[in-house]
């Protein structure tokens, strides 16, 4: 009877201290947890946050040494700057009709391509697919030589929105078909049935029906195909000439000459730039995360 006893209180000691322990293992783990976030966080909003802070600090307390993390002064005439000069307003105008014009041509041509893909069956689908997506992989530096004597000698549409929107494309209609054609892969061939039965065409089956169910997908690719024209710099640099045609990513650079380098404005108009992306992606961040979730869980 001692002897269980004994052993009964062993046996209890030893959960207890394995309860303990595994408290205490889930402990570190919460605090490594939130250690690694706000690591990641800092990482992520670090130069974001000294871009701001250079944009409102004067011209004296700019240049002091050493810098200051928190601004003494709050000056918003590098905005003010930026705003009223020439070439700013432009340039974001024309970022702004880029980006739209070459992600609705997109989704336009995506879409079709991703269904076709996705309901024809054909040798060698698996290779256009993989062709599809080797076009992201490919230097687009390569493509700014030839792309640039094409435009300056026989389309004639050098510092034009065209010369921006279809090289753009490469950025774009890869992400749009090789990401839609897993949602249309996946859905049911019995709702076209019915629809063909009741005398709809592909097309319009496609229009009201499918997409209507793709929609998180399309939303994502139409928000992250956005985003990836909006930041475009290598071809809005070199094949446009002003602001006739010139993305605001180019635009900006202006603030900086021979001999003088406007730090405040340049990061005032960073500012100005990324904060209607950040707004974009905080409001829509639950579309965005759904459409990816479900393109990851069909693919």
């Amino acid at each position: 009877m001692v002897v269980q006893q004994r052993t009964a209180r062993v046996e209890q000691k030893k959960a207890a201290k394995n309860e303990s322990n595994d408290r205490q293992k889930e402990w570190l783990g919460t605090i490594g947890h939130y250690i690694a976030v706000f690591f990641v966080v800092f990482l992520a909003l670090a130069p974001l946050y000294w871009t701001f802070i250079t944009s409102v600090k004067n011209g004296v307390e700019m240049f002091v040494s050493p810098p200051t993390l928190f601004p003494h002064s709050f000056d918003l005439s590098n905005y003010v700057q930026v705003i009223n000069s020439a070439f700013f307003l432009p340039t974001l105008k024309n970022s702004a009709v880029i980006a739209l014009l070459t992600t609705l041509i997109s989704l336009l041509f995506g879409i079709l391509c991703s269904y076709a893909l996705a309901r024809t069956r054909f040798l060698g689908k698996t290779v256009v697919l993989s062709t599809v997506l080797s076009v992201n992989m490919f230097p687009f530096i390569a493509m700014v030589g030839p792309l640039f004597v094409l435009f300056t000698s026989s389309l004639y549409i050098y510092n034009t929105y065209m010369a921006l929107i279809i090289p753009d494309l490469l950025l774009t209609l890869p992400l749009t078909i090789w990401f839609l054609n897993s949602f249309f892969r996946e859905m049911p061939i019995d709702l076209e049935e019915a629809a063909r039965v009741d005398g709809a065409s592909r097309l319009r089956t496609l229009w009201e029906i499918l997409i209507p169910l793709a929609a998180p997908g399309v939303f994502s690719v139409m928000i992250l195909s956005f985003i990836a024209v909006w930041n475009d710099f290598l071809f809005g640099f070199t094949l446009t000439s002003d602001e006739r045609a010139q993305p605001v990513t180019v635009g900006i650079t202006h603030f900086s000459s021979e001999h003088v380098i406007a730090y405040g404005q340049l990061a005032a108009a960073s500012i100005i730039v990324t904060v209607p992306l950040v707004l974009m992606v905080l409001l829509l961040q639950r579309r965005i995360v759904a459409g990816l979730t479900a393109g990851a869980v069909k693919g």
